[in-house]
């Protein structure tokens, strides 16, 4: 493991070695140097780099440069500051940290802000120690948040365990918690509640940021109410306005592109075309799944994207590097090449296709041409966090009925909607026939059914609905334990035998997600560890993912990326209808409501 002093123990050496006295470690000559303090591009510049750290940052190194100092060779490409990810969920990814380490690394990520809220539905704090301490093995800058909202609608849903204001101040003072995760619970603070309230003060007390998750479109008087409860960020907007509501507040706006979410190009007009302050504005990935991270990158993907949008490219890196690291106080020791910062840094030739040729991280090389060069450690997870799907019986095809009103012949239901690329969803409403007493799907409307699986107390209990946007066709059902955010099972299907092959099948694997046709399993992905994720190679489970995605297709899917539209089903604070172990859930209400309408 490649640690980091801190810049205290460092100061007398890097000053060594900037005033020519002691050599550096690392010396990169002849680069052009992408300063993102002034936004500009120094031909023929050099970096000296020793403890991990920039000491000198100039036109000539000479004087850094020992009898045992590595030199690089930079050959005028740009020297770039290693990317950081504002907000992201590494359980998302399927992957556990470290292997998400090994992913991303080669992509030029070198800094990240977790929230592990997936985790801490269904192990707790105890979940929440456990990837903040593998994260801090890793060679790169894994900082965590500790997650507020767990459930992250009380009332509405059942989780594993829940996140009180106690567990909220007992994690401010652990090594590597930066501040408090998205504060979905958003009515919550809009109302004042007293619990909210506490763990945004007791984050505050500890000096540490508050991130955000304003999920609606009223920006009236209810998100004025929000943004003066503290949250210093939000990354649910989807349109100009939502970014440029966001910053005048004070908050910075978190514009992602995720697998599933497209949300930079409608929302980063606010900088290239209104004109707005960038240093307000940020990317990030927020939900990244391995096959994503294996095939088409990270941040590097989210940089290419905004650039593509009509960024211009040193604005657009700055949104990646330094407006991330001043957001959350660390403007003095990463997110830019000067004096005194962690020296991590990416070569590449080209400003614009940015090719990631050179990693390298607190000073040492770390990947080169796509390939890692370092060893990311893990832990080792403990049986109990690879024994979480409790479903208390087997289930049978009859879990899955919706009875029918006595001698209807067809029922007015409320359905699910699917949009592609978004978060939310739609609340529709479609006439749905009724066979032998039970209302069923139609193929015709895109009207499959939907199913809640109870998986942490072991209940047996499954409530039914229904979902419409994926296109299925045929007998099939794919299942998973990536159920946001209380992760129980979801099951999407349009044949009752195969929704019940699905579920019982992910209870034998421990969790994961499976997809079945015709009594057959077609592909399944294993996630052991919560039912979340795997601590198999990043590679290894995006070749799972795809032959995933590829079942989905196989059964008539044609959404991009609809597995993350899948797994968000459930989550119960992202309107407009969405599932939970208690029902159908009104999210424009924040109240439980019925499936048939009267």
């Amino acid at each position: 493991m490649q640690t980091i002093s801190s810049w205290a123990d460092s100061a007398p050496r890097l000053i060594a070695v900037a005033a020519g006295r002691a050599p550096a470690d690392l010396v990169l000559k002849g680069g052009t140097w992408v300063n993102v303090h002034t936004r500009e591009c120094l031909d023929n510049h050099d970096l000296a780099i020793a403890d991990g750290r920039f000491a000198y940052c100039g036109p000539d190194a000479s004087h850094c440069i020992g009898p045992d100092t590595q030199v690089i060779e930079v050959a005028g490409r740009f020297m770039i500051p290693g990317l950081c990810d504002a907000h992201m969920h590494i359980e998302s990814g399927m992957l556990t940290p470290a292997e998400f380490a090994r992913a991303v690394i080669p992509h030029g990520t070198t800094t990240m802000f977790t929230d592990p809220h997936e985790i801490a539905n269904v192990l707790g704090l105890r979940g929440v120690r456990l990837m903040h301490d593998e994260a801090l093995l890793q060679p790169v800058n894994i900082f965590t948040q500790m997650p507020s909202c767990a459930p992250s609608a009380p009332g509405l849903e059942t989780t594993g365990y829940e996140i009180t204001p106690e567990d909220v101040a007992e994690a401010m003072g652990w090594p590597g918690i930066i501040g408090l995760g998205e504060m979905m619970n958003f009515p919550g603070v809009v109302n004042a509640d007293p619990k909210m309230l506490a763990e945004i003060a007791a984050t505050q007390a500890a000096g540490k940021t508050v991130g955000g998750h304003y999920a609606s479109p009223d920006l009236g008087p209810a998100f004025h109410a929000y943004a003066a409860g503290g949250p210093a960020d939000d990354h649910e907007g989807t349109c100009e306005a939502d970014a440029i509501a966001r910053v005048r507040l004070g908050m910075r706006s978190m514009m992602r592109l995720g697998s599933a979410w497209y949300d930079v190009e409608s929302q980063i007009t606010a900088v290239t075309e209104k004109g707005l302050d960038p240093r307000n504005f940020i990317l990030c990935t927020d939900d990244c799944h391995s096959g994503t991270l294996v095939n088409a990158g990270h941040m590097n993907r989210v940089l290419r994207h905004a650039i593509a949008c009509g960024c211009d490219p040193l604005v657009a890196l700055q949104m990646c590097t330094i407006n991330t690291a001043s957001h959350f106080g660390l403007e003095r020791e990463l997110g830019s090449i000067a004096p005194g910062r962690r020296a991590d840094v990416i070569l590449t030739s080209d400003l614009t296709a940015l090719p990631i040729e050179t990693v390298i991280a607190r000073g040492q090389v770390v990947a080169e041409n796509g390939q890692i060069t370092v060893d990311c450690p893990h832990l080792d997870w403990p049986e109990d966090a690879r024994a979480t799907v409790h479903l208390g019986k087997t289930l049978a095809d009859t879990d899955f009925e919706i009875p029918a009103p006595e001698g209807a012949n067809h029922v007015t239901a409320k359905v699910i909607g699917v949009v592609e690329n978004q978060a939310p969803t739609k609340a529709l409403v479609r006439e749905l026939p009724v066979v032998d007493g039970r209302i069923e799907g139609d193929a015709a409307q895109d009207v499959c059914q939907i199913a809640l699986v109870e998986r942490h107390r072991a209940t047996g209990e499954v409530q039914n609905a229904f979902v419409s946007g994926f296109g299925y066709q045929g007998n099939m059902a794919i299942a998973s334990t990536v159920a946001h955010d209380s992760h129980h099972m979801i099951v999407v299907g349009t044949a009752r035998a195969d929704m019940a092959a699905a579920a019982n099948h992910l209870g034998d694997l421990g969790g994961g997600i499976t997809v079945f046709r015709d009594g057959v399993e077609l592909a399944s992905v294993p996630l052991p560890v919560a039912g979340l994720m795997s601590d198999s190679p990043a590679a290894e489970v995006a070749a799972q993912a795809q032959a995933m995605v590829e079942a989905m297709a196989t059964c008539g899917c044609t959404l991009n990326n609809a597995y993350m539209q899948h797994s968000l089903l459930a989550l119960v604070v992202i309107p407009e209808l969405r599932i939970s172990d208690m029902g159908l859930v009104d999210v424009t209400r924040f109240e439980l409501t019925d499936l048939i309408e009267s």
